[in-house]
C-alpha cells in the first residue's frame, strides 16, 4: 500500500468484518443484496475513514462532504459505515436489517437513519440527486462566501456517489451527469462499482457500451481502478483516483472501480446469485474462512477494533472541524450580513417583507395562472436571495424566469449574461433529472427551488416527484398548459389523467388556482411551508374571480366559498379554468330559482387537511345535491359528490383545435352544469 494512504492491518481487519456483515444481516432476514455490499467493502471504508469530511456526532454539520448511495439496494454498504463510524447504528441495528421498525431498512431513507443524505433505491435518482447537492452547494457559495478562492470557504464541500451498473443504466443519470459536465461540476465524485453483474446475470446482455468515454464526452475527468489479481479492490490505486478527484478544479470526476461482486466468496462471487439473495449458511461459513473469520460467529466486530477505527477517525476529524470553524468564525466576522442570511436560513425563517411582496389584482382583470405565477415568482424573489429555479427549457411557456437573475452556468461559459451564481438554471429537455436535481438542492433546506415544465411532461419526471414526496422536500413543480385549454398543440399535450395521478402520491400537494389571486396566493402558502407543491397552471388567460384577501385565505385551506346563497339546494365545486364556469352555471341558476354555492377548491391536499367543522362549513353535509367541474379526468371526485353528484370532466383524450371549441365540444360549459345540477337535486 501507499504510504500516503497509511492503511494498516487494522484497515484490513475493520474490512474483513465488514463482508462479513453483509452477508450476516441478509442470511439472517433471508433476502436482501449481500455481494455488493461485500466487494464494496473496502471502497466505503477507504471514503469514510480516510476521505469524507463528516462528524458521526453531528451528522448534519454545515462543513460536512455528502455521500450518496446511489446503489441504494446494497444498503448494507452504508450502515456498516454507519455503524462503524459511530452515528448511532448498534449491532442489533444490523441484526434488525429490513425488519419492522428497524433504523435498517432495505434501501437507504433520508430522515429515518442519521447519515443518510437522501432517499436512495429507484436506481438511477441518488445519482442524479448529488448532481442537484452539487449545484446547491456552489449557489450557496455564491449566497455566503463568493468572492473566496476555491478551496479555501467554510462552504466549499465535496459530493461523493456510489453508483452501479443499474444506476448508469437508466436514462436519468445520462441527463443529470450531461447537465454535471456543462455546469463544471468540480464538487461533485462518482464512484462507478463495474461488477459486470445485475439479476439477469452478466451485464453484457444489456451494457456493452465504453462508460469512461461516455463520461469523458460528458465533460468528466475519468480515472479507471482495476482489480488485484485476486480479483480484489486496489485500494492503493482507488485512493490516489480519490485524492485527484478531490483536487480537480473545473470538472466533475468520474471513477470506474472493477468489482468482483460477492468478493470472496468461493463459490457465489461474480455471480447473478451474490447480487440479490442470501448466500446460504454454507457459503457464508466457508468465505469467513477465506477472511480468517470463524465461521461459527455471526455479526462479529471486535470491541478494540471498533475502537481502533472509531479513534483514528475521531482525530481526523477533529483535525478537519477546528480548521473548518476557524474558517467559519473568520468568515462570520467579516461577513456579518451574510451570517444574518445564513442564520435566518438554517432556522426556516422568512424574510422581512415577505407577506407583502407578492402581486393582487383587480377582480375583472385576465391574466393566464402562468404569467401570474411568473410575476409571484419575481415579486417575492426581490425579498427571498434563497429562491432560484428554471425550467427544462420551456422557461418562456413556463414563465419561470427571475429577471436580471443571470443564468446559472461556470465561470468558463460563453452564454451571455451566466453567472456561476445565477439564479436561472437551464436543465435542457431533461424532466426525470430535473426533478431529482431540484431534490438535491431541497435536502440541505438552505434555499428554495422551482422547476417548470408542460404539466402533461410531469409523467417523464413522477420518480423524481415520489421521492419529493416521500422524503417531503420543499421543492415546487411548476407545470403549466394544464388541460385541453391549451388548444392546438392536441392529444400528447393535454393533461387528461395527470391531475388525480399526482393527486394520488402520497405527501404531494396538487394545487390548481382559478385566477391571478389565487396563484398569487398558492405561490405564499407554498413558500411559507416547507413541502412538495406542483403549481398547475393554464396557458389561457383566466378572469380574476376572487379578491386578494379572500384569495389568500381560501387558498391556504384548500377551498373555500366564492360565491354563495341563502340556503343552498345544490353545491358546485370546481378547480382552476372551470370556477369561472361554475359561476356562470351560479348565476343561471339563480335565475331559475335554484339557489347554489360555488366552492373554490384549488387544492384538495390542503382541504383534506382542515378541521371537520370547516370542512363541513364550505361543503353543507346535508346538502346532496353536487357538481364538480375540472377540464381532467373525472375519477377522483366521487368522493366529494357523494351517490347523487355529477361530475363533469374528459374520460378520454383530447383533440387540436382552439379551446374555446375543445370544452364546447366535449362538454365542459355552463349550460353542462346548470343540466346536472338539475339532474342531481333530481336524482
Amino acid at each position: 500500500m501507499s504510504e500516503l494512504l497509511n492503511w494498516d492491518a487494522t484497515d484490513e481487519d475493520a474490512v474483513r468484518h465488514l463482508r462479513a456483515l453483509a452477508m450476516d444481516a441478509v442470511q439472517k432476514v433471508g433476502n436482501g443484496h449481500p455481494g455488493t455490499a461485500m466487494s464494496l467493502a473496502p471502497v466505503a471504508y477507504l471514503l469514510f475513514t480516510h476521505i469524507l469530511r463528516h462528524d458521526p456526532s453531528d451528522p448534519n454539520w454545515l462543513g460536512r462532504d455528502r455521500f450518496v448511495l446511489s446503489a441504494g439496494h446494497s444498503s448494507l454498504t452504508l450502515y456498516s459505515q454507519l455503524f462503524l463510524s459511530g452515528y448511532g447504528l448498534t449491532m442489533d441495528d444490523l441484526r434488525g436489517f429490513r425488519t419492522w421498525g428497524s433504523r435498517t431498512p432495505g434501501h437507504p431513507e433520508h430522515g429515518h437513519t442519521a447519515g443518510v443524505e437522501t432517499t436512495t433505491g429507484p436506481l438511477g435518482q441518488g445519482l442524479s440527486t448529488a448532481v442537484g447537492m452539487a449545484m446547491g452547494a456552489r449557489y450557496e457559495r455564491g449566497l455566503f462566501d463568493p468572492d473566496t478562492a476555491p478551496g479555501k470557504s467554510p462552504f466549499d464541500h465535496q459530493v461523493w456517489v456510489i453508483a452501479s451498473d443499474g444506476d448508469l443504466e437508466e436514462g436519468i443519470t445520462s441527463e443529470a451527469s450531461s447537465l454535471a459536465g456543462t455546469q463544471g461540476l468540480s464538487n461533485l465524485t462518482v464512484l462507478w462499482d463495474d461488477n459486470h453483474i445485475s439479476i439477469e446475470g452478466d451485464t453484457a446482455v444489456a451494457f456493452t457500451e465504453n462508460v469512461v468515454a461516455r463520461y469523458a464526452a460528458y465533460h468528466w475527468a475519468t480515472h479507471e481502478v482495476d482489480r488485484n489479481q485476486d480479483g480484489s479492490v486496489d485500494v492503493a490505486q482507488l485512493y490516489h483516483a480519490m485524492q485527484a478527484a478531490a483536487a480537480e478544479k473545473s470538472r466533475p470526476t468520474f471513477i470506474r472501480v472493477r468489482t468482483t461482486i460477492g468478493w470472496p466468496a468461493p463459490h457465489a462471487q461474480n455471480t447473478a446469485k451474490a447480487h440479490g439473495s442470501a448466500l446460504g449458511a454454507d457459503e457464508v461459513a466457508a468465505t469467513k474462512v477465506v477472511l480468517g473469520l470463524d465461521p461459527n460467529v455471526s455479526f462479529a466486530f471486535p470491541d478494540a477494533l471498533v475502537a481502533s477505527v472509531r479513534g483514528r477517525l475521531t482525530q481526523r476529524v477533529v483535525a478537519a472541524r477546528s480548521t473548518w470553524e476557524a474558517s467559519y468564525q473568520s468568515w462570520r466576522a467579516a461577513q456579518p450580513d451574510r451570517a444574518a442570511l445564513l442564520e435566518r436560513l438554517r432556522a426556516g425563517e422568512l424574510p422581512t417583507g415577505f407577506d407583502n411582496a407578492f402581486p393582487a389584482y383587480e377582480i375583472g382583470s385576465s391574466v393566464s395562472t402562468r404569467k401570474a405565477s411568473g410575476e409571484a415568482i419575481n415579486a417575492v424573489a426581490n425579498v427571498m436571495p434563497e429562491l432560484w429555479g428554471g425550467s427544462a427549457d420551456l422557461a418562456e411557456s413556463n414563465n419561470t424566469t427571475i429577471e436580471g437573475g443571470k443564468s446559472f452556468l461556470p465561470s468558463s461559459s460563453n452564454v451571455p449574461d451566466a453567472s456561476p451564481y445565477g439564479r436561472i438554471m437551464h436543465f435542457g429537455i431533461r424532466e426525470h433529472a430535473m426533478g431529482a436535481i431540484l431534490n438535491g438542492i431541497s435536502l440541505d433546506g438552505l434555499t428554495r427551488v422551482f422547476g417548470g415544465t408542460f404539466m402533461v411532461f410531469s409523467d417523464y419526471m413522477r420518480g423524481a416527484v415520489r421521492l419529493a414526496a416521500l422524503m417531503q422536500t420543499p421543492v415546487t413543480f411548476v407545470w403549466t398548459h394544464d388541460s385541453i385549454g391549451l388548444g392546438e398543440d392536441g392529444p400528447t399535450h393535454q393533461p387528461i389523467e395527470h391531475l388525480w395521478s399526482l393527486r394520488a402520491i402520497p405527501g404531494l400537494s396538487v394545487v390548481r388556482p382559478a385566477d391571478a389571486n389565487e396563484t398569487s396566493a398558492a405561490w405564499h402558502t407554498t413558500l411559507r411551508a416547507r413541502r412538495p407543491v406542483g403549481l398547475v397552471l393554464t396557458r389561457q388567460n383566466l378572469p380574476t374571480l376572487a379578491s386578494a384577501e379572500l384569495a389568500r385565505t381560501g387558498v391556504a385551506r384548500g377551498a373555500y366559498i366564492l360565491a354563495d346563497s341563502s340556503n343552498p339546494v345544490v353545491l358546485l365545486m370546481a378547480t382552476g379554468s372551470e370556477v369561472q364556469l361554475a359561476l356562470q352555471a351560479h348565476l343561471v341558476l339563480a335565475a331559475d330559482g335554484i339557489s347554489s354555492r360555488v366552492i373554490s377548491m384549488p387544492c384538495l391536499e390542503w382541504f383534506d387537511e382542515q378541521d371537520q367543522a370547516y370542512r363541513d362549513s364550505v361543503l353543507l353535509p346535508m346538502v346532496k345535491a353536487r357538481v364538480a367541474v375540472e377540464a381532467g379526468a373525472t375519477l377522483g371526485w366521487w368522493r366529494y359528490v357523494g351517490d347523487r353528484g355529477k361530475v363533469i370532466g374528459i374520460d378520454h383524450f383530447g383533440a387540436s383545435a382552439d379551446q374555446a371549441v375543445l370544452y364546447h365540444e366535449f362538454g365542459i360549459t355552463a349550460e353542462a352544469i346548470v343540466a346536472a345540477a338539475k339532474s342531481s337535486l333530481g336524482a
